[in-house]
Parts: C-alpha cells; sequence; structure tokens
C-alpha cells in the first residue's frame, strides 16, 4: 500500500503545484473579467465540452448560488436550437483546454454577430479562441497529473478553480451575504436558519405556566404536562420567571424540605427574550453565546407569545 499512498502524494503535489504556478500568472485579465461580468446585463452562459463541459456545469452552478445569474449550455445542443437560450445582453463563458476544441470555436461567429462579450478559459492563451475572447483566463498547466500526461487531471482541476475564484471575487464585488445564500439554498440548514424567524418555530400552543407560590409538586407537574423541559412562572400577564429540568434537578442539592419550597425559590429570575421576527440563525447565536437552552418570545407589547428553544430546527444537542 504504501506505493499507492506515494502515488497518491505525487498527484496531490503536482496538483498545487500547478495551482501556484496559476496563481502566480494571474493578471489584469482576470480583473477584467470581473468587470465584464459586473457590467452586464443578462446573465453568464457557461460552454464547455467533454471534461470541460462537465467542469463548466460546476462552475455555472457556483456561479448562480453566489449571486451571478448563470446556466450552462452544451456546445453540441446549441446548433440544434440551445443558440436562442444566448441574448446579445449575456456574457460568455467558453472552456476548451486547447483552445481549438470544434464545437466551441463554431459558436464564435455567432456570438461576434450578437456582440456577445466573450470570456476564454483555456490552457493555450495564443489559441483560435484565445485570440478571439475579450479577455483570456490562463488555465495552463506544465503536465498533467496522469502518469501518461494524458488524462484531465491538473487542467480541470486549474479550470475549476479559476472557476471558483471568479465566483468569489464577483460575489464579493457584489457584498453577497449569507442571507443571500440562503435564498437560493432554503432546502439546506443555512437557509432553513438564516431565512427562518422565531416566530416559526417557536412553541406557542399550551405552554406551561405556573404562579410563583406554585408549590414544587405543582412546578415539576407543570413541567412534565408541557413536554417541553421547562415552565413559565407567570404572575397574571407578566413574566416573573423560567424554571428549567435543570434548576429542578439543582433543588434536589438543597438540604432542605421539598414540600416548602415553591417556585419563586428555584426560577430563573428576569429570564432571557426574543422578539418573533428575529432571524433563527440569531436567536440560536444568542443561546449558545449564553449557554441556555431556552428563550421566552415576547411581542412588541411585552406579552408572552411563545418559547423557542435551541435544539427546534435539528440543530445540536441543548446546552447544559
Amino acid at each position: 500500500m504504501g506505493k499507492v499512498l506515494d502515488v497518491a502524494r505525487k498527484v496531490l503535489a503536482l496538483e498545487v503545484d500547478e495551482l501556484q504556478s496559476m496563481r502566480n500568472r494571474l493578471d489584469d485579465g482576470f480583473e477584467e473579467a470581473v468587470d465584464i461580468v459586473l457590467n452586464m446585463r443578462g446573465r453568464v452562459v457557461v460552454v464547455g465540452m467533454g471534461k470541460s463541459g462537465i467542469i463548466g456545469q460546476k462552475i455555472a452552478a457556483t456561479l448562480a448560488s453566489t449571486g451571478t445569474p448563470a446556466f450552462f449550455v452544451h456546445p453540441g445542443e446549441a446548433f440544434h436550437g440551445d443558440l436562442g437560450m444566448i441574448r446579445p445582453i449575456d456574457v460568455v463563458l467558453l472552456i476548451s483546454n486547447s483552445g481549438e476544441t470544434e464545437e466551441v470555436l463554431r459558436l464564435l461567429p455567432f456570438l461576434e454577430h450578437q456582440a456577445n462579450k466573450v470570456i476564454a478559459m483555456t490552457g493555450k492563451p495564443g489559441s483560435t479562441l484565445g485570440r478571439h475572447a475579450d479577455v483570456v483566463l490562463d488555465v495552463s498547466v506544465s503536465r498533467e497529473a496522469c502518469n501518461n500526461n494524458l488524462a484531465p487531471t491538473s487542467s480541470t482541476t486549474c479550470t475549476l478553480v479559476m472557476g471558483d475564484a471568479l465566483a468569489v471575487a464577483l460575489s464579493n464585488e457584489k457584498q453577497f451575504q449569507p442571507e443571500d445564500f440562503a435564498r437560493f439554498h432554503p432546502g439546506g440548514s443555512l437557509g432553513r436558519r438564516l431565512l427562518t424567524r422565531v416566530a416559526d418555530v417557536m412553541h406557542k400552543e399550551n405552554l406551561p405556566i405556573c404562579r410563583p407560590d406554585s408549590r414544587f409538586r405543582d412546578v415539576v407537574q407543570a413541567i412534565t404536562r408541557g413536554r417541553l423541559g421547562m415552565t413559565l412562572v407567570m404572575r397574571d400577564f407578566d413574566l416573573v420567571g423560567l424554571i428549567t429540568d435543570g434548576d429542578v434537578r439543582r433543588a434536589f442539592d438543597r438540604d432542605c424540605d421539598f414540600r416548602s419550597l415553591q417556585a419563586q425559590d428555584i426560577m430563573t429570575r428576569h429570564p432571557k427574550t426574543i422578539a418573533p421576527n428575529v432571524r433563527f440563525s440569531e436567536a440560536e447565536s444568542e443561546m449558545r453565546a449564553n449557554k441556555i437552552s431556552v428563550l421566552v418570545v415576547k411581542d412588541e407589547q411585552g406579552a408572552v407569545v411563545g418559547v423557542l428553544q435551541i435544539y427546534d430546527l435539528n440543530s445540536d444537542e441543548p446546552a447544559a
């Protein structure tokens, strides 16, 4: 197995070296490419054939998810109707390691007629593609990581990373925020946390309640019935405290007669509260910062309208 690991380490080292070389070659052309995309009125259309096409699909997806409208068009399909998807206001990113891929080059007359801005991502800046592009992003490599120096390995890695660099640079220029990312990923955990409001997930029905003078046994019963591991301590309509399972457990460490204990003896006074329109992510951060598992939700008038617990969105275990 040692030989296998040696091969793997060699591949990684070769590809890292090629990425470092590409990094050192970055010039004003990259900034020009960013400016072209920032000033476009349409979308980025990514085109590539074979392995370049696979990488192109990922680049298009990364651009779209980080705030730059983009989609992928297969160059072969383009000549069977898909050319209509490319508008004059679009920027076209053509990917070809050799810069001579026939299916890609066949698009150039059409793009020139429409006056599309063209960004070329190629390993041969002096190629036909490079000469006809408005700007060239050089993704050339000295060798592939393949032992025969044939299979696209280092070259596809550099192309992918150049696409990432372009997407992130554009995202930074647009001041793309986590909330913006979440809007494009509403089904993921990040999307849920950043888009969900406290009101969307708080418990608001049949909240467990007891009075400040409630006996210890009644407090335990209220927590048990509520099934939330806590009970609110209310004086009429005013919140005066909060009792959790932890408070009950700590009460057993007291050297006293439990029959004499009341809710006000073991409750947490002035519990932390939050408004219902606050983002869940902010509420979760506050709970973790304060090492608490429960926030009481109050409306603008100060009335208790719910209870939020840190594990309400499948978070990690609640804080102790």
